[in-house]
């Protein structure tokens, strides 16, 4: 059976997308690997994998009796179901290092990027030295460009904006700023969608001082998109609150253009958010300038809040 490469649970484009650059580095490598997913596309991944002649991975959420690897985490929380019953053989990520063990030695490549595609890159054309066919590059420069928030996001490094500009040219896009804002759009398009599918679009739980608080984000080219949905998204992060156990579920309303974020909190404690960013809750949210990406800027200060 094949080498099953996988992301994060709700899945985004550069978990999806690197999952499959990194089968493909694999099979250059003589590995028998195939990407996967934990979870439905998001519009904007959906574009990204069309854009560059990609099916969508096949959709794994047990690994039990398999080997797998895994790409954009390290965290249970965000790990395949019954992860423990199949063997991990490599972890490539720019998070912090989660609390997946092992009970023998792997590949493990963390670095602090933007994005796990520019790993990948330094992984295709450093390490193993291998060309990175134009389609994969494709997939890795959107990722970047994703994951960035164009550049824009306090995680992105000199090391992204270089693999950027060199996937740009193996893709054959001449024009990727232009690319990142049609992605962007798709990653917008919230009309029709259920509460509850936005919230998880792009979501995670973390455990913080021994408490579960779920954190889901919107990227949004404008905010005016929700403006009359906030009522059924906050009643809906109630109830993913209740459902699972957790103390807070946080939806991070980011404003790609105004380069700042609105929080909203469901939480049983709301002085955690003032504790976290100096500024209290305005009833449920609280509008924080400059705030765009959660690895970075939301998840360090609210694990030191909770006591993480």
């Amino acid at each position: 059976m094949s080498v099953i490469i996988l992301g994060h649970k709700s899945p985004d484009t550069d978990s999806v997308t690197a999952a499959i650059a990194f089968a493909e580095l694999q099979k250059a490598l003589g590995v028998d690997a195939v990407p996967g997913r934990q979870g439905e596309l998001n519009p904007e991944t959906a574009l990204v994998l069309e854009k560059f002649g990609y099916a969508a991975p096949e959709l794994v959420t047990d690994v039990s009796g398999r080997k797998y690897m895994l790409v954009d985490h390290s965290d249970i929380k965000q790990a395949p179901d019954n992860w423990d019953q199949g063997e991990l053989m490599a972890i490539v990520d720019h998070h912090k290092i989660g609390d997946i063990t092992t009970g023998n030695p792997i590949f493990f490549c963390a670095m602090p990027v933007g994005c796990t595609g520019t790993v990948l890159y330094k992984l295709y054309t450093d390490l193993y030295k291998k060309p990175i066919p134009e389609k994969v590059a494709g997939l890795m420069l959107s990722a970047i460009l994703s994951d960035t928030v164009l550049f824009k996001s306090a995680t992105c490094t000199p090391d992204d904006k270089a693999a950027a500009e060199a996937l740009a040219k193996i893709a054959g896009i001449s024009d990727m700023m232009a690319w990142g804002m049609e992605m962007a759009k798709a990653k917008s398009a919230v009309e029709g969608v259920a509460p509850r599918d936005l919230i998880f679009r792009d979501y995670k739980d973390f455990d913080m001082g021994g408490k579960t608080v779920g954190i889901g984000q919107l990227e949004l080219v404008s905010l005016d998109l929700v403006a009359d949905m906030k009522d059924a998204l906050y009643a809906e992060m109630e109830k993913v609150k209740a459902e699972g156990n957790r103390h807070s579920v946080f939806l991070m309303l980011t404003d790609i253009m105004k380069e700042g974020t609105e929080l909203l909190a469901a939480t049983d404690d709301p002085g955690v958010v003032d504790k976290a960013f100096g500024t209290a809750l305005q009833g449920r949210s609280v509008w924080l300038d400059g705030v765009m990406s959660r690895k970075k800027q939301m998840v360090p200060p609210l694990q030191k809040a909770f006591g993480a």
